[in-house]
């Protein structure tokens, strides 16, 4: 299929979605902040949280939905693309999985964290198998990451893919976490494979 059908293939459904239209509508930069509204509606991750961390987050849809539920608290966003401002909302440019990065969060938060959430994925390469399994090692990363600084009645959530790595990602953080669980918001598009692994509770 030519690139140009595929750009307008895509804008038809950008056209189509309501979630798109409701992001217009609300003020959200993208529609992918329905799906941490959902995710929250469902259990509740924001509640009595203060401290917020987005890894992934242009251009910047959960730390928008993060703002509006945290009042007087720390977030801060990551990603390797630049955000606009937001306001009360710390921006690290930059690869979570550099060491130097990891080390910066670190020193913002000073205390281990509430709710880290991490909505990065690969770009596509046209590898569905292939993309799945790098998105599932960016989660892996995440989590060995989270199981040292998150609070002992943390939260943590990230998007994963039905790949080849996918149990690993469950034993994983079922190791670290008491209560795991699997989600897909309705506001995720039904032709995408993605979904959200939800943890509670530090072991």
């Amino acid at each position: 299929m030519k690139k140009n059908k595929i750009s307008k293939n895509w804008i038809k459904r950008q056209h189509r979605d309501i979630y798109v239209r409701e992001a217009q509508i609300q003020g959200y930069r993208s529609r992918s902040a329905f799906k941490l509204i959902e995710i929250d509606k469902k259990y509740k991750i924001f509640s009595n949280k203060k401290t917020f961390l987005d890894i992934g987050s242009t251009p910047g849809g959960w730390s928008q939905v993060a703002n509006n539920k945290i009042k007087n608290g720390k977030i801060l966003s990551i990603d390797i693309n630049e955000m606009q401002p937001i306001k009360n909302v710390k921006f690290i440019l930059g690869d979570f999985t550099d060491e130097e990065i990891k080390k910066k969060v670190i020193n913002f938060f000073e205390s281990k964290i509430d709710l880290i959430v991490s909505d990065m994925a690969q770009n596509t390469t046209g590898n569905k198998n292939l993309d799945s399994l790098i998105t599932g090692e960016l989660c892996l990363d995440v989590l060995n990451f989270t199981k040292n600084i998150i609070k002992k009645n943390g939260i943590f959530i990230s998007k994963i893919f039905m790949g080849s790595n996918f149990k690993e990602i469950i034993t994983t953080s079922k190791n670290i976490f008491k209560d795991v669980k699997i989600y897909k918001p309705h506001s995720s598009r039904k032709e995408s494979k993605e979904n959200y692994i939800i943890c509670k509770n530090l072991k």
